[in-house]
């Protein structure tokens, strides 16, 4: 594919992408607004990989993220849980925008469903979806996956794990893939045991691949918990379950 550099304003930053055929898309969830990146493949598409943020927005991590999916031939869509008007500047901000969505699952389960209908409205974009996310979005894929969204898969990287009370896998209608660090302090071993239990009884073809000491944040390059082998370790992973799925 011939890379072109360019730089992209999102939520009031400025990143810089290096996909050939990338933009910002806008969607409305209710009454919010929300701001959304796209890189395509140069080329027919193999399927579509959506990503959600991490607790800090959508960012240069997750822009990255979609450009690596189109240079593996799928459309990379990163989508926005937070709304374009949110601050994000400091921790303080970040918690205040997940806890609000942890509060209200059906709210929380609205902002991920209008994101992937917005993603599937684009031009070029293959119906089948497989959606991943980091940390705060790797639990938005299993809240996705527990809210039994019409998909091709769910992808959690070192993702907050619990079950929230009265939530269960029951109308999850595809596989699972969980990526995540033995080291994680935020959702250690025993939450992976449950999570597995969990899938099992209820039926969903699941897998795990655990990375030995990694910490939370294990793919976020420049982050005290970056861990470069664990994190082409979980590239690997996903680019195989995606290979299976589409």
């Amino acid at each position: 594919m011939q890379i072109t550099r360019f730089s992209l304003t999102l939520a009031g930053a400025v990143f810089a992408s290096s996909a050939a055929l990338a933009e910002t898309f806008e969607y409305m969830v209710g009454d919010m607004t929300f701001e959304g990146y796209i890189a395509r493949p140069d080329g027919d598409a193999r399927g579509t990989v959506l990503i959600i943020h991490d607790w800090d927005g959508l960012n240069a991590h997750e822009i990255a993220r979609a450009d690596a999916m189109a240079a593996e031939g799928y459309v990379g869509v990163a989508l926005d849980l937070f709304g374009r008007d949110a601050v994000l500047e400091e921790m303080s901000d970040y918690q205040r925008e997940t806890g609000a969505l942890y509060a209200d699952r059906a709210e929380f389960r609205a902002r991920i469903a209008g994101g992937v209908a917005a993603a599937g409205a684009l031009d070029d974009v293959p119906a089948q979806m497989v959606l991943t996310g980091y940390c705060f979005g790797g639990a938005a894929a299993l809240e996705a996956a527990r809210a039994g969204m019409d998909l091709t898969g769910f992808v959690s990287f070192h993702g907050g794990l619990g079950t929230p009370e009265g939530q269960n896998y029951t109308a999850t209608s595809a596989p699972v893939l969980v990526l995540h660090g033995s080291a994680d302090p935020v959702s250690g071993m025993a939450d992976l045991a449950a999570l597995m239990d969990e899938l099992q009884a209820a039926g969903v073809p699941h897998g795990a691949q655990i990375f030995g000491g990694a910490r939370h944040s294990f793919t976020v390059e420049g982050s005290r918990d970056w861990d470069a082998e664990a994190n082409a370790g979980a590239e690997a992973a996903v680019l195989g379950f995606l290979d299976a799925r589409f």
